[in-house]
């Protein structure tokens, strides 16, 4: 179970599967344009709904853009010029996604898991805070603030908190999709032309801008290492785009 106060997982897996069968795992090379990654996630997610497909994990990087989650506010986009901004069927707000970025879809089974979705979010949370701590990163949740965060301090200066990386998702029929976004290596000043998540009063940081020389297969190796332990074993497979 996750002990949520302390950030340790000491009886994983925490969200596994009744019968053990292993979730897909597969990486895109290069940006994925986000229309075609919607639609690949959504055909996936129906096609796990129906008992013809396999759970799926999927990484990739998106080109500069922003996505509006269900509770977005149009007061949050701050230059609707900058890049384009696509509406989301997912959980939250405003975010950003591109280079540097690694997007994680999840399309989980919920039914062969738990059908009880606040543990299903802190499962990823989770997960995202086991592959942090690989790189000695303290990751950190908070009430009322959705994603994983960071503590910044420095002497002189007061400590702050930077968000890290992003949680939204979305069930349909039990079936997750949608995921979580962790900052590697992106341009961290393409998030200005957003609030991110409605949250004004906190920063974004990065992997690289914590002083971490971290490369994009070494956060994936992170993330797989940290999902077996949250939610089970997984199988490489050929990613759908």
């Amino acid at each position: 179970m996750l002990d949520r106060s302390l950030n340790i997982l000491t009886e994983p897996p925490v969200f596994g599967r009744e019968d053990g069968a292993p979730a897909g795992w597969a990486v895109s090379q290069g940006q994925v344009p986000y229309p075609e990654a919607v639609a690949a996630m959504e055909a996936r997610a129906a096609a796990i709904a129906e008992g013809t497909a396999g759970e799926l994990v999927w990484l990739l990087e998106h080109p500069p853009l922003y996505t509006a989650g269900v509770s977005s506010k149009e007061s949050d986009l701050l230059d609707a010029n900058r890049f384009p901004v696509f509406q989301s069927g997912r959980g939250g707000q405003f975010t950003y996604h591109g280079p540097g970025q690694r997007v994680a879809y999840v399309m989980l089974d919920l039914t062969k898991r738990r059908r009880d979705v606040r543990a299903f979010v802190a499962s990823l949370e989770a997960w995202v805070i086991g592959a942090l701590a690989r790189f000695n990163v303290e990751g950190e949740i908070r009430d009322g603030r959705v994603g994983v965060w960071v503590e910044r301090r420095a002497p002189g200066v007061p400590p702050r908190e930077d968000k890290i990386a992003a949680i939204g998702v979305k069930l349909r029929r039990w079936v997750s999709f949608h995921g979580i976004s962790l900052n590697v290596e992106p341009e961290l000043s393409h998030f200005s032309g957003i609030v991110p998540c409605g949250i004004s009063e906190h920063g974004v940081t990065s992997l690289v801008d914590l002083g971490l020389p971290v490369t994009m297969d070494e956060a994936d190796e992170a993330l797989k290492a940290s999902f077996k332990i949250v939610f089970g074993e997984v199988e490489e497979v050929v990613a759908p785009v």
